[in-house]
């Protein structure tokens, strides 16, 4: 069965990065953390990643939910703004990216092999 393989090695790329700037943006919150301001706001950025990975991993898992998986990479990627700097920009592009593939992808047609019967005549 064909799968979307670059598709989901983007959005798995992505989600790497996406999971680096979680981290970073979870060391932010540690700091205003000792100052006071507690959030879980800033553990977001580590949860969006995991999802992002996640979605790379199902695309390759079950293809025939390409368009799901790849509308959630996009929005994923679209979110790690706010919550996980853009997975460092890179993060962003490589998950819009393999979500627009994903999304765009078709499996190949199967070959079918077509038989036309004739009717001969008895042989004498």
């Amino acid at each position: 069965m064909a799968r979307p393989v670059a598709a989901a090695a983007l959005t798995i790329l992505g989600g790497f990065f996406i999971l680096a700037g979680g981290l970073l943006f979870a060391a932010l919150g540690a700091v205003f953390a000792l100052f006071g301001f507690v959030s879980g706001l800033f553990l977001l950025g580590l949860a969006v990643g995991l999802l992002t990975l996640v979605v790379g991993l199902l695309m390759l898992a079950v293809p025939s939910g390409h368009t799901v998986w790849g509308a959630l990479a996009i929005v994923l990627g679209i979110v790690s703004i706010a919550v996980a700097f853009g997975g460092l920009l890179v993060g962003l592009l490589l998950a819009v990216f393999g979500g627009v593939l994903a999304v765009r992808w078709r499996p190949l047609a199967e070959p079918t092999i077509t038989v036309e019967a004739r009717v001969l005549p008895p042989s004498e």
